[in-house]
């Protein structure tokens, strides 16, 4: 007690604030459920409690910990006093890395005494360091559920076994490579996940598990599967997938309940015919029907490479010495070839959404897709693997061109690219090969021309425009350098637009770029065409000047006097040591440097308008979109059928990767817990080529049932990249400056709903419901209610797995921001009545509780659902009891429980 007393008066070591400042800690503490994963500080909330009001702590019976918590492991040393103690999760995940990568937690161990808790029923460790699993866990008497899934876990213990209760295990996306031949007798385990694992072999006893229902082995590296699973009576589905199979007991045809058999992705040149004849076997991806090369073939060119076709929901695959070609559900394809990598490997990915706090793009540089991330980053492959990514057309082809850009921890850096335009759905994708993986991306850039110039020298000439040349003489160096060219075109009517002057011309922008801190050691000669209109017989010399550009574009000097220019006909030609931007004017202005300034700003901008439209049929879901000029009427015309709204904004101008908020004013508002809202703001962030949209449900404080809403939602500026010039960043600054644009939003008067007569229970009224069917068993609005009094916290993310979409989880938190059980009902039975037609629809709530975390509330529908049908079978027994009794009576029995 002492220690744990001074542990809450120091300060907090992890940045959290002070251990010591007054908290709310008994707030968190609700009946006998604790669930402080969603606090920063929660086990010091915990520790607090544990100091404060240890008597009612000791009987919770519901906790949740984050595992990414620095005070877990002082947390822990209490946690065998909670006798009374039935759920338990100790997850990490909680936190993200920079590049939004969910970070593990710091769990590797569990105290010895936690074996003591015998009332533990649900165990979740997921997302953690787990090399081994604590054997203190093989003493739990009542232990059902167990989740050690996203772990470091090798092998389980020899009497795994001895977990004699346990109903589901899930261990996917660990390392094990084999399993103890205990695990037979788990005789209760009905659903087991062992999916991405390094496991090549099943023992035989995998067959003793005759209550399991679901068996998870996908992404493995299994050659075969022992004829015991025909043993698997109860087994409804079979995941196989992702594996190296090249052959399935024909026994699997057999089994009575299988309504499920994924076998795609692995290396079957046959299969039964018992096994294809079943109408719900997935074989695609399989090598099936070709015959297997001979040894002394020449396996390069008579082997065909297996192919992998993954779903959207899948994250990962694996990669073996044989090689194979991949296909994501997204477009993106990967070539592994043989002997790519010397040992099977396991290749995760994923799309992320890109964040200019780390993703660098360079001056008129264009973004044309999402970031993909390949894990594990910095392996070396013994042969360069190939990706094909999808990307979105640039508008200006002829001055950019597309490259792949992959960053190493530290810096991007442009891949050599070959770009194509698939024939039927004329997509284009971008081709690059690496010997690592890391992140990538596809940008648009300035056409880059480079050479590597000799002591002897060269010439370097860019291929947008060949009239500019540079020349590096003999001598120009001693070491060989790298020397890079890129030329932005800049059309006479661009500059007449922004400089309101019909004198003012200007040549193509050159920029030079070395690898080399060095300046050269003799001039370099650089011969650019002369402006528009004007040729070496009209020139008039004091008007033309040669401007030098930072590498930033923020001050641009006029070196002509610096310089010796030459003039031909058509050029002019004049010598520098040192490289940037450099750019040819002609004019009669004094101030070239400002204007030039102002130009090249200009020339990074895009015109675009925002919209914000109203979906026809529920008026409280909002589109918003920022939009180029020249994309606004086709996007309307797409939208109107579904979506009316006010004329789109004026135009603004924004750079590409500068961030903007949309606010809703005046009587509309929106949820604050959003992870894009940001001080009641929506977050956005513009890049030309992507879709910058948003699509919301807004609400009102203000009394709907007598009157509308008259709001608006506003446009601001946030944070522009970082490489825009100061004086253009100091003009976006202040109260008036932020404003862009503000569109109305109107909110229909309410009409009445069949929820806003209140009764008794938490304010509402719900009709009858009826849920399943007899045979399968039926969930009744008592079942509902009893449910809902444990969900708690979960309510959301239980909605999601249930189909709800997040629009409607947004609208229902906010309708009952006041009270949580309402919003647990809301969920519950908005879900209930659109699927009460649906018989499988228990079925899918019980995957969703899974699927959430919530294993104990699964084992409560299933006993519900298995109790309705245990009394339909004694009801049709009774002579002349009609069917809706048993119903009645699974209710009541409910109740009463």
């Amino acid at each position: 007690m002492q220690k744990m007393a001074e542990l809450l008066g120091l300060r907090d070591e992890c940045g959290e604030g002070t251990l010591g400042a007054p908290a709310p800690a008994g707030s968190c503490l609700a009946d006998n459920r604790l669930n402080l994963d969603v606090y920063p500080d929660g086990c010091r909330r915990f520790l607090q409690l544990f100091e404060e009001q240890q008597g009612e702590l000791v009987q919770v019976e519901f906790l949740r910990l984050s595992s990414n918590d620095c005070l877990l492991d002082t947390a822990l040393g209490s946690l065998p006093h909670l006798k009374h103690l039935r759920s338990l999760v100790l997850k990490g995940g909680h936190a993200r890395d920079e590049f939004g990568s969910y970070q593990h937690g710091s769990l590797t161990s569990l105290p010895p005494d936690f074996g003591n808790l015998r009332c533990l029923s649900h165990l979740d460790l997921s997302f953690n360091r787990l090399s081994t699993l604590p054997s203190c866990i093989l003493h739990l008497p009542s232990l059902r559920v167990l989740m050690v899934s996203h772990n470091s876990l090798v092998t389980l213990p020899e009497d795994f076994g001895s977990l004699s209760k346990l109903t589901f295990f899930s261990a996917m996306k660990n390392q094990l490579k084999d399993l103890p031949q205990s695990i037979g007798e788990l005789s209760m385990l009905q659903d087991l996940n062992l999916s991405e694992n390094a496991l090549e072999l099943l023992p035989e006893e995998v067959g003793n598990l005759h209550n399991c229902t679901e068996l998870d082995l996908s992404g493995n590296r299994l050659l075969s599967i022992p004829d015991s699973l025909a043993n698997l009576k109860s087994l409804r589905r079979l995941h196989l997938h992702s594996n190296l199979l090249v052959t399935v007991p024909a026994s699997l045809a057999s089994l009575p309940n299988l309504s499920r058999l994924d076998l795609q992705n692995n290396c079957l040149r046959a299969i039964p015919a018992e096994i294809q004849a079943l109408p719900f076997v997935h074989v695609r991806g399989n090598p099936l029907g070709e015959t297997e090369p001979s040894p002394q073939a020449d396996t390069s060119s008579t082997r065909r490479l297996k192919r992998l076709f993954l779903a959207s929901g899948e994250g990962s695959f694996t990669v073996t010495s044989e090689g194979c070609r991949v296909v994501l559900a997204c477009g993106i394809h990967f070539y592994f070839p043989p002997g790519a990598a010397s040992a099977p490997l396991r290749i995760h990915f994923r799309s992320l959404t890109p964040d200019p706090q780390w993703v660098k793009l360079r001056h008129h540089d264009v973004l044309l897709s999402r970031v993909l991330e390949l894990q594990p980053h910095g392996i070396q492959f013994q042969q360069e693997v190939q990706i094909w990514m999808p990307f979105i057309s640039p508008q200006t082809p002829h001055q950019h061109e597309v490259v792949v850009r992959t960053f190493s921890g530290q810096s991007w850096n442009d891949l050599k690219t070959r770009v194509k335009q698939k024939r039927k759905s004329k997509k284009c994708v971008a081709h690059c090969c690496v010997l690592h993986f890391s992140w990538f991306l596809v940008v648009s850039r300035l056409v880059q021309n480079e050479c590597k110039v000799p002591a002897e020298g060269t010439l370097l000439f860019s291929s947008v425009d060949p009239n500019i040349k540079v020349v590096f003489p003999p001598g120009v160096t001693q070491e060989p350098r790298s020397v890079k060219l890129q030329v932005l075109p800049v059309s006479a009517e661009e500059i007449k637009e922004i400089t309101a002057h019909a004198e003012c011309r200007a040549s193509p922008l050159l920029y030079l770029s070395q690898d080399s801190p060095v300046d050269f050691l003799k001039p370099v000669r650089i011969q650019l065409p002369l402006p528009p209109g004007v040729t070496g017989l009209n020139l008039d010399r004091s008007r033309l000047h040669i401007l030098h550009g930072d590498l930033e574009g923020q001050t641009w000097n006029d070196i002509t006097s610096e310089v010796v220019l030459e003039f031909t006909h058509l050029y002019a030609v004049f010598e520098v040591t040192h490289f940037s931007w450099y750019w040819l004017w002609y004019t009669t202005k004094t101030y070239i440097g400002g204007i030039a300034k102002k130009v090249y700003e200009r020339l990074r901008l895009y015109q675009v308008n925002f919209i914000a439209l109203q979906r026809k049929r529920d008026p409280e879901q909002v589109l918003l979109q920022c939009v180029p000029k020249h994309k606004v009427d086709p996007v309307l015309k797409k939208l109107q059928d579904r979506y009316r709204g006010p004329e789109p904004s004026d135009m603004v101008e924004m750079f590409e990767g500068e961030q903007f908020f949309a606010a809703f004013e005046r009587g509309i508002s929106i949820d604050m817990d959003r992870p894009d809202c940001v001080d009641g703001r929506l977050s956005f962030i513009f890049y030309s080529h992507l879709k910058n949209m948003k699509e919301i449900y807004v609400t009102s404080p203000v009394d709907r049932k007598d009157q509308a809403v008259k709001g608006q939602v506003s446009f601001y500026r946030g944070a522009v990249p970082d490489s825009i010039p100061e004086d253009a960043s100091r003009r976006r600054r202040g109260p008036d400056s932020l404003w862009l644009a503000t569109l109305p939003i109107k909110l229909p008067q309410l009409k009445p709903r069949w929820d806003e007569n209140p009764s008794p229970l938490y304010g509402f009224s719900f009709p009858p419901l009826n849920l399943g069917n007899a045979e399968t068993g039926y969930l009744t609005q008592a079942n509902l209610l009893s449910i809902a009094r444990r969900v708690g916290a979960d309510w959301q993310s239980i909605g999601l797995n249930l189909g709800l979409t997040y629009q409607q989880i947004e609208r229902i938190g906010y309708n009952n921001r006041e009270d949580l059980n309402k919003q647990i009902l809301d969920m519950l039975f908005s879900w209930a009545q659109q699927n009460s037609e649906d018989p499988d629809c228990v079925s899918k709530l019980i995957r969703a509780l899974k699927e959430s975390g919530r294993q104990d509330i699964a084992d409560e529908v299933e006993a519900i659902v298995e109790l309705g049908r245990q009394k339909y079978s004694e009801s049709i027994r009774r002579l002349g009891l009609e069917q809706e009794s048993s119903t009645e009576d699974s209710a009541i029995a409910v109740i009463s429980t």
